[in-house]
């Protein structure tokens, strides 16, 4: 169960990508801006989905 922890930080690593992306573009493109700050909410929404999951799963196999 080690590895689903992993991948559910990773979740928060690419939020802070899309994140930064969208801050780097403000100027520029106004899409790709909403876009990317869609994806980084997206992604630190399936970080506590997927983390709520996991506790739920541990608890159930107690």
């Amino acid at each position: 169960m080690k590895i689903l922890q992993f991948f559910q930080y990773i979740y928060l690593v690419f939020a802070v990508l899309f994140i930064w992306d969208a801050i780097s573009n403000i100027g520029e493109d106004s899409n790709r801006v909403i876009i990317s700050c869609i994806f980084g909410a997206l992604a630190i929404f399936m970080f506590f989905f997927r983390k709520k999951f996991r506790k739920k799963f541990d608890n159930k196999n107690k």
